[in-house]
């Protein structure tokens, strides 16, 4: 309990410096940047997995309640840069697993899902089954979350000249209370039917789903006011920032600069990828790099309703980077053990 409380202080702390310095994002990067500082200096945290899961629910009806019936429609153009996707996910693999093993004598488990550029829990999941170290999976995977997102709000504000002062919704008072009290019945149906049926990203993608379809149907007028939105910044960034709890300076010397590396890889993969697209006239340039960059859904969720970007676009990429993860990770990974063996 304590340790959580400690969080919520050290997070809140965060928020007031960020908004004391006039710094972007106060609501996310500062509890980012809070905890992690905290983390390193041997402060015990703790996330609060439920808050947690409860303010993703958010994310995802506020993606639903933007869905038209001419967003639905527009989405059959965008197969060109879905199919980018795949690709993608393939040159990171590939990369990432030959800079893991090669440069840092990685085991072949460790390097290949360190590699893969799927959900955290997923591939914890997946690579603890295949013998790999769990505790340099979680800091490298949380290293390249943190990364990307502290990364791009600059990369917006400098190249695009995103505003991201901009309140994220109406504020609550503004809203009727029939309107918010469905947001909340979107969020926690749509997040329990999902996870019943074992979908991946059930906390948001399930809320998603519903609050499209309530949204399709002249039901759901209104996304989540500005405060809820506020809220999952918080939670997530403090999330984020925590899971650095615990962490050694021998873990960071090698495991945490190994993610740095990679880290590396994956902005020069990203910038290669959108500014293809971009000269191809297939997307907007602001559009592709929030949809390829490859951080956490929840996070670039936040940066995408925060600067009005294709909400459809950018979700739609997102969910097929993870689908092709969950379901090509787990086969390659014997296809290129095996092979491995073969070899050896």
């Amino acid at each position: 309990m304590m340790a959580r409380v400690t969080s919520l202080a050290v997070a809140s702390a965060g928020v007031w410096a960020f908004k004391l310095l006039h710094l972007p994002l106060p609501w996310l990067l500062g509890p980012i940047f809070a905890c992690l500082i905290a983390a390193l200096c041997g402060v015990r945290m703790r996330g609060v997995k439920l808050v947690n899961d409860a303010m993703r629910t958010i994310l995802g009806v506020a993606v639903g309640a933007t869905f038209t019936t001419t967003l639905l429609f527009s989405m059959g153009e965008i197969w060109p840069t879905l199919l980018m996707i795949p690709v993608m996910t393939g040159c990171i693999g590939l990369l990432g697993m030959l800079y893991f093993q090669r440069i840092w004598g990685f085991d072949f488990a460790t390097s290949y899902y360190s590699a893969m550029p799927g959900g955290l829990q997923d591939m914890l999941v997946f690579g603890e089954e295949a013998g790999g170290n769990v505790r340099t999976l979680s800091l490298i995977h949380a290293t390249r979350i943190m990364v990307i997102v502290v990364t791009l709000p600059f990369l917006l504000t400098w190249v695009w000249d995103a505003d991201l002062s901009n309140p994220p919704g109406a504020p609550a008072a503004s809203i009727a209370p029939d309107q918010l009290a469905l947001m909340v019945v979107c969020g926690i149906a749509g997040w329990q039917l999902a996870k019943r049926a074992g979908m991946f990203g059930a906390t948001i993608l399930g809320p998603l789903i519903v609050a499209a379809v309530m949204a399709l149907a002249g039901i759901l007028e209104h996304r989540p006011p500005a405060e809820a939105i506020w809220a999952a910044q918080f939670f997530i960034g403090m999330s984020v920032g925590s899971k650095y709890a615990g962490v050694t300076m021998a873990e960071v010397r090698k495991d945490v600069t190994a993610g740095l590396g990679f880290c590396v890889i994956l902005l020069i993969l990203t910038v290669a990828f959108a500014e293809t697209i971009h000269l191809a006239g297939l997307a907007p340039p602001m559009e592709t790099i929030l949809a390829f960059a490859p951080g956490g859904q929840a996070e670039l969720t936040v940066l995408a309703l925060i600067v009005g970007a294709d909400m459809a676009f950018v979700v739609a990429h997102h969910v097929l980077r993870i689908f092709v993860v969950i379901l090509g990770a787990p086969l390659f990974a014997r296809l290129f053990n095996v092979s491995r063996t073969d070899r050896q």
